[in-house]
């Protein structure tokens, strides 16, 4: 009889941690005793072998993963648009008109209804404003999510898809403590930041969506990875900004600004010289505000930061 693990089983038999998977015998064995603990398992992978990552996606079979940026989550079959047979060899001119004909129906059949074609309207600005952010995939996926919930319950109804897309992926941003402000968004769009703003006090207030507070420290690694520093520079402005926060210092200031400040006076004390108006420019404030919020975390610290120079 081919029996399933009972992991229950196994954790009163040996201890998490010391069960391995033989294979070839297809048995659980704890490497503490010896003993078999589940024979006979059923193997839940493919029956083929791969070697390399090319070799794994060639053979398998389960398809491409579902994705919230297609309005089918990507359950529908594609026709392939290269107007190939199955060995690789070029279709004949009548075969290739039914192949285009063919694929013109299933684009019209796939999206039947308002709210798959505009979904479909959606997922097309949601990609291009991701590529031009430089966003991962993640984000993207989780602002298709919040569109999606909002299309269903006619939240978005009256209103400019472009804009209500940029607050889905903001709010994603917001969720994931990915540093993007509304500016940055509003940047590659034709909606006014105002706009943007409104879709997205709607969306958190009607799909009633918890967003973080974004901290100081969230700002950092973008900053040093544009400015081009090091680690080293990284680790020394998370220390400064969670010395400044012990402090109280830091409340009911401007995240961005606090960060460029930090980051500022770890590169001077890294030996490192950035101006403030560079470190002011990546982290979109004014140089005001990096030179007030650097006086007031230096004096409250007591830091005494080499080349300290007025900018």
């Amino acid at each position: 009889m081919v029996r399933t693990v009972d992991l229950e089983k196994q954790e009163e038999k040996c201890p998490p941690g010391k069960v391995i998977y033989d294979e070839v015998r297809g048995e659980y064995i704890c490497t503490e005793s010896g003993e078999v603990i589940e024979e006979r398992v059923v193997d839940q992978g493919p029956e083929w072998r791969a070697f390399t990552p090319e070799e794994k996606e060639k053979r398998s079979r389960s398809g491409s993963p579902l994705s919230q940026t297609l309005h089918d989550s990507g359950i529908a079959t594609m026709i392939d648009w290269r107007d190939r047979d199955a060995s690789g060899k070029k279709l004949e001119l009548e075969r290739k008109l039914e192949a285009m004909r063919m694929r013109k129906w299933q684009i019209r059949t796939r999206i039947q209804n308002s709210i798959d074609r505009n979904i479909t309207q959606a997922a097309e600005e949601l990609d291009r404003l991701a590529v031009e952010l430089g966003l991962p995939e993640a984000i993207k996926d989780e602002a298709a999510t919040i569109y999606r919930k909002a299309v269903e319950r006619g939240v978005v109804r009256g209103r400019a898809v472009e804009a209500v897309v940029a607050a889905c992926l903001y709010i994603a941003c917001r969720l994931y403590k990915l540093p993007r402000s509304l500016d940055d968004i509003a940047e590659y769009t034709k909606t006014q930041k105002k706009e943007i703003a409104r879709c997205f006090r709607l969306l958190v207030r009607e799909l009633n969506i918890k967003i973080p507070v974004s901290g100081a420290s969230d700002y950092i690694p973008q900053m040093i990875s544009a400015l081009g520093l090091g680690g080293r520079v990284e680790a020394k402005a998370k220390e400064i900004l969670e010395q400044a926060k012990s402090t109280g210092i830091t409340a009911g200031k401007d995240p961005a600004g606090v960060a460029a400040a930090a980051v500022y006076i770890a590169a001077r004390l890294c030996g490192i010289k950035k101006t403030q108006k560079d470190i002011a420019q990546v982290a979109g404030v004014t140089e005001v505000t990096v030179r007030n919020r650097y006086r007031e975390i230096t004096q409250q610290l007591n830091l005494k930061v080499p080349e300290d120079e007025e900018e």
